[in-house]
């Protein structure tokens, strides 16, 4: 299989599937156990389960500001939805994609002691984010350039990373101060990473114009392209991974108004306020054969012959310089805040910002998108429910529902609004099955 420039993944990636960020309203639930350290690793210590034994978890997360689509009209459509003709479209000269898998293999957290709790978490991860790509230049790639119309483009900054790894997560929690009213945990996870691989490419500037009754496209400017050794052939090869290393960390504080004394453990007297903060996903891997590829885009090309392989298209009419230089490819860093209010026994309201610390348009570099998400949920030991309501950047609303039945928990970010509205621009799903050992 030949490697594929960064324009013809997004073309393999959104015309099958475009899915959503990782286990919207189900993180926060005081029963999440695994789940929930991923989200801020002080969950570990003092929680509701003695111990969570996770058998599998997957949650998946995408979209695009260029597109929009109506889940329940692929539904009707009984096979025949056109990706192409029966989506809305919303080009502009700075597009983004973005999409990202989680998925948790075997992991397990118990508690050491009163004060202090471990966990050893094994994750799958792959990321994808195209940043101020001209959207009708992308309509024209996935066209194969079967246009009837002249079209000016001018992308500045355009950036995109697609990358895969593992981890291996070691965590630990422990209650920083424990007074009747006020409880402060802490808690962090040291990651071992292993890269699959990965794809990058960027330009400061490239312009063009796509002559459309000579089927010609002038361009100006100079692209760079590059692979991990991993990816050199199209494929994942695990026999040769990269090691990297990484780092979670997080706090959270509780109040009790109505704990009478420090000998009660916390987790049996509700608070009524927990307010929590973290940052996720400091680190990198770094590839030492990568392989970066320059090339000088100041040519006029006959584009009636682009057949689907943007690579071999640049090949053939553009020259290249290659280069082998060790590649640092830096993972989705982000910033988690939560304020979540207990305004009855067994019913919260939350309010969550989850925030990219990865400058815009960074190279060599995946992120997160912004998120402020409302979630009012019920909560008992053996069955939760949540209903969050989801701020997304680029403008998107989406209201979601999502349920924990004992050790199994499924849910959606933006299923009511994937199902009801036809101007959606995101999407998720999560499922998760484990064995939870609740405290007494």
């Amino acid at each position: 299989m030949k490697k594929q420039i960064l324009l013809s993944s997004i073309i393999c990636l959104i015309s099958s599937i475009t899915y959503s960020q990782s286990y919207i309203g189900h993180a926060i639930d005081n029963f999440s156990g695994i789940q929930g350290i991923t989200y801020n690793p002080s969950s570990i210590v003092g929680s509701n389960s003695k111990a969570d034994i996770n058998l599998f978890s997957a949650s998946i997360f995408g979209g695009s500001d260029y597109f929009a689509i109506n889940v329940s009209d692929i539904i009707k459509s009984e096979g025949g939805f056109d990706f192409e003709s029966d989506t809305e479209k919303f080009p502009s000269n700075a597009n983004s994609f973005f999409f990202n898998a989680d998925i948790l293999g075997p992991s397990f957290m118990f508690n050491l002691s009163p004060k202090s709790s471990i966990g050893i978490i094994s994750r799958l991860r792959a990321n994808f984010n195209i940043n101020n790509i001209n959207g009708t230049l992308y309509e024209s790639v996935s066209n194969n350039f079967d246009l009837n119309e002249d079209f000016d483009f001018d992308s500045k900054n355009l950036s995109g990373t697609i990358h895969a790894w593992g981890e291996i997560g070691f965590a630990y929690g422990r209650i920083l101060v424990n007074k009747p009213k006020h409880v402060l945990k802490g808690g962090v996870t040291l990651k071992y990473l292993q890269g699959g691989g990965a794809i990058f490419m960027n330009t400061l500037g490239m312009q063009g114009q796509y002559d459309a009754s000579a089927q010609t496209l002038t361009t100006q400017g100079e692209l760079n392209y590059g692979t991990s050794r991993d990816f050199e052939d199209g494929d994942i090869d695990f026999s040769e991974l990269s090691a990297g290393f990484g780092l979670d960390f997080g706090f959270t504080y509780q109040w009790h108004p109505n704990r009478e004394n420090d000998t009660i453990p916390s987790y049996k007297d509700a608070y009524k306020l927990k307010i929590g903060v973290s940052v996720t996903d400091i680190g990198s891997v770094n590839y030492e054969d990568a392989i970066t590829t320059t090339y000088d885009l100041n040519a006029t090309v006959d584009a009636s012959n682009f057949e689907d392989d943007t690579e071999a298209f640049l090949e053939d009419n553009y020259s290249g310089t290659e280069t082998k230089n060790p590649s640092r490819i830096q993972l989705p860093t982000a910033l988690h805040l939560l304020v979540d209010y207990r305004f009855a026994k067994k019913w919260f309201i939350s309010a969550q910002a989850n925030l990219s610390m990865i400058k815009d348009n960074a190279e060599l570099s995946n992120a997160i998108i912004n998120t402020v998400i409302i979630a009012p949920r019920l909560e008992t030991k053996w069955f939760s429910f949540y209903a969050p309501l989801s701020l997304r950047q680029f403008g998107d609303v989406s209201l979601g529902s999502g349920l924990r039945f004992g050790p199994l928990t499924l849910g959606s970010g933006s299923v009511i609004t994937n199902l009801l509205s036809d101007s959606s621009k995101t999407t998720d799903v999560y499922i998760g099955l484990k064995i939870p050992l609740y405290r007494k």
